[in-house]
């Protein structure tokens, strides 16, 4: 398969026909598994909180094609911190743009916490920023 036909691929513009990876061991054995293996770069909280709904996902991609993890969690109704700063400028930007769609699609929303570091939040989840809780309008030194 020449570089362009792999290029063309990957992108999904043309079907994959190169067949010399596929495995048919590693096909079946993919269906007959009932535990899912996560990807060392995800991280999710413990059983306890995701049986109680109170999830949030971190990930750390190394390239574009860690999106998915991303959207697959986000899909699935979890907050994800999405840490970029370990990214190729370029693929971090391609990153981004998909989680804004993403969030755009699934009516979620996307804030920015730090430098390359963005948290992407479904539907149902309020964000509450935390400088105005326990303060007064006057300031932390309200001497009045």
């Amino acid at each position: 398969m020449g570089s362009v036909r792999k290029a063309s691929a990957w992108l999904g513009l043309v079907e994959d026909s190169d067949e010399r990876y596929y495995d048919d061991e590693y096909a079946e054995g993919a269906e007959a598994a009932d535990a899912w293996v996560t990807d060392p770069r995800v991280r999710v909280a413990s059983e306890s909180a995701e049986e109680e709904g109170r999830r949030i996902a971190t990930v750390s991609p190394d390239s574009f094609r860690d999106a998915r993890a991303i959207g697959e969690l986000f899909r699935d109704g979890v907050p994800v911190i999405v840490n970029l700063t370990s990214m190729e400028p370029s693929d971090a930007k391609r990153v981004v743009d998909f989680a804004a769609g993403l969030t755009f699609g699934l009516r979620g929303s996307i804030e920015r916490v730090a430098t390359r570091v963005f948290l992407l939040s479904p539907a149902d989840t309020q964000v509450v920023n935390g400088e105005a809780a326990g303060r007064g309008q006057d300031g932390f030194f309200n001497q009045s």
